[in-house]
């Protein structure tokens, strides 16, 4: 009797244990489920030109200066400055910069001077950087001067990201646009968000202080054309 008592005893500790033990998968199912989802990202809209000289530009009317914070960090994106770190264009005339003096926080330079020759700039300004580029643009085609340019063009303008642009009134980067939709992009992946110089978020970053230019914290992506192929 003894020996059938603790063979009893034996089995309810162990669908004890065994319950206890599924009561525990249970809720931390329960609980996993309970979780609330990762915060969804902020919904994009196809881009949509501002009214008037703003909208000549390029900029876009709902994703720009004043709410580009609430875009930055995605996956599924890329960000581009277009400026040169000095440009050759006066934009102290205009109101502007002609230093990069800052930029918003998770963008990378991409010199636009550097990708194809500059047109269309204010007369007040002057002319911007007139040495080497990527591409040529004439009558509205844009031509190869490398073998490489289209690679290097698709390597920093990944076609399989949403690709916002900035400068820093906003035309480089309307005109970035409009050469990638020239060359095969998807116009409703690119959004121009304007320009730095209007920009008041919480993102940022300067670089330039008076007479002190710490340009080498700029994330830029230069071009060493000496190590490419003319064609």
């Amino acid at each position: 009797m003894k020996k059938k008592g603790l063979i009893i005893t034996g089995l309810v500790l162990i669908l004890g244990v065994a319950g206890i033990i599924t009561c525990g998968i249970i809720g931390m199912v329960e609980d996993r489920e309970a979780r609330p989802q990762d915060v969804p990202l902020v919904d994009l809209l196809k881009p949509e030109l501002a009214g008037g000289l703003r909208g000549e530009m390029g900029i876009d009317k709902n994703i720009n200066e004043t709410n580009i914070d609430q875009y930055l960090g995605r996956d599924d994106a890329i960000y581009r400055d277009m400026r040169m770190l000095v440009d050759d264009a006066n934009y102290e005339a205009i109101g502007g910069d002609s230093y990069l003096s800052g930029y918003v926080e998770g963008f990378e330079v991409v010199p636009y001077p550097l990708l194809v020759n500059v047109e269309g700039l204010p007369e007040a300004v002057g002319e911007s950087y007139t040495g080497t580029t990527l591409f040529t643009q004439k009558d509205g085609k844009f031509t190869a001067n490398y073998a490489e340019s289209m690679e290097i063009l698709e390597y920093l303008f990944p076609k399989n990201k949403k690709i916002f642009l900035m400068c820093g009134g906003g035309g480089y980067a309307g005109m970035t646009k409009q050469m990638l939709v020239a060359l095969g992009w998807d116009a409703d992946q690119i959004y121009n968000v304007g320009g730095y110089w209007y920009y008041d978020g919480a993102h940022n970053v300067k670089v330039r202080d008076g007479e002190e230019f710490r340009y080498w914290e700029v994330p830029y992506h230069d071009i060493r054309f000496e190590l490419l192929h003319r064609l």
